[in-house]
């Protein structure tokens, strides 16, 4: 029942109280971006796929420049990557725009990350059953290494949650995230500073 029913209706509940309440902060951040991205835009988009693999567009807080060298390329992650960008991400604060995901439905407070679409053939079919719940935008291969681990053993940890899923995993993810958001353990980095891609299954 928790699953099917109760998980939305309390991911929906926590997350417009939540909003209620950090707005004002929301709104601080998106006018610092603001000038930090030099006209960049505050948002950005990333198709991903969710429950079922339904394609949705993720919500982020945009925390680089569209700076380009004289070629029209776009500059290094490291040098677009802006001040105020690195602190948002230091402190996850770029992932909250996905609460407006998870008012709409696309995604639940607790659940395995959304990846690209582009990953999608590569599963094997027990990776494939990530899907089977809504991503989320803290999981359980999230609090157990993050960027630390292998793509084999975050897939094994997702699997493992899908089986496993109830009300006090969930509170207890959330209070593992909020943990490690504070000793700020993991924090990967846009672009190519992020982990390496998966490239399928062995």
């Amino acid at each position: 029942m928790y699953k099917s029913v109760f998980k939305r209706v309390i991911d929906f509940i926590t997350v417009f109280c939540t909003l209620a309440i950090i707005w004002p902060f929301l709104l601080l951040i998106i006018v610092f971006l603001h000038f930090a991205n030099k006209g960049a835009g505050v948002f950005f988009t990333q198709e991903r796929p969710g429950k079922d693999a339904k394609i949705f567009k993720a919500i982020k807080f945009k925390t680089m420049t569209d700076e380009r060298d004289a070629d029209g390329k776009l500059l290094p992650d490291s040098v677009r990557l802006t001040k105020v960008g690195k602190i948002v991400r230091s402190l996850s604060i770029d992932e909250l725009p996905q609460l407006i995901n998870v008012l709409k439905g696309d995604m639940s407070l607790v659940g395995p990350r959304p990846l690209l679409p582009k990953y999608l053939p590569l599963y094997s079919q027990e990776q494939y059953r990530r899907h089977e719940v809504r991503p989320g935008i803290t999981g359980w291969a999230q609090v157990n290494g993050r960027n630390n681990i292998s793509w084999q053993k975050k897939f094994e940890l997702d699997v493992w949650y899908v089986d496993h899923l109830s009300f006090w995993l969930d509170i207890k993810i959330i209070f593992l995230t909020i943990k490690k958001v504070f000793i700020r353990e993991g924090i990967n980095m846009e672009g190519a500073a992020t982990t390496e891609a998966f490239n399928g299954h062995n």
